[in-house]
């Protein structure tokens, strides 16, 4: 992808490796925010992802918002293995979506959904999807926002009465 600017001098552009420090304090940004809607996240430190090796991958693109040469957003499309079943055999799955507070509601995690959905489309996947927590009310209206809809709720039970 090359390098795309939006108004207000927001650029989109592909994540480098130099990008790693600033990228490992949002993983741990939305970590801290979806642990009060899933009891099931281990105490203490955790990642989600490797995310060196997602900026690496030829299976997958990440891409950073820029304001000049700060960091503010981020997001990655990768190909997954879809269930046998399924009417396709791969799809481009989204995640590490993060927004500083400030740069909210300027429609930069739309700009950068658009930028790996046409990722995921130039190497000829037609399946898009991303999980989100049911309680995440603004990240769902973000999301349907730009064409995503609910599709399926995965529910538990937790058996052990302090889960």
């Amino acid at each position: 992808m090359e390098n795309v600017t939006m108004e207000k001098g927001i650029s989109i552009r592909e994540a480098e490796i130099k990008d790693l420090p600033t990228l490992l304090k949002f993983e741990q940004e939305i970590i801290l925010a979806e642990r009060p809607m899933d009891p099931t996240i281990r105490k203490g430190r955790v990642n989600y992802y490797d995310l060196g090796e997602l900026i690496t991958s030829k299976e997958a693109q990440v891409l950073v918002a820029c304001s000049g040469l700060q960091v503010v957003a981020s997001g990655y499309a990768r190909i997954k293995e879809a269930r046998h079943y399924l009417d396709h055999s791969l799809y481009g799955y989204l995640g590490f979506m993060y927004t500083l507070p400030e740069y909210r509601g300027r429609g930069i995690n739309a700009k950068i959904i658009e930028g790996l959905k046409n990722w995921v489309l130039s190497i000829g996947l037609t399946e898009i999807r991303l999980t989100v927590y049911d309680d995440n009310e603004p990240a769902l209206r973000a999301y349907e926002k730009v064409g995503f809809k609910k599709h399926i709720v995965e529910m538990r039970l937790a058996t052990d009465p302090n889960s």
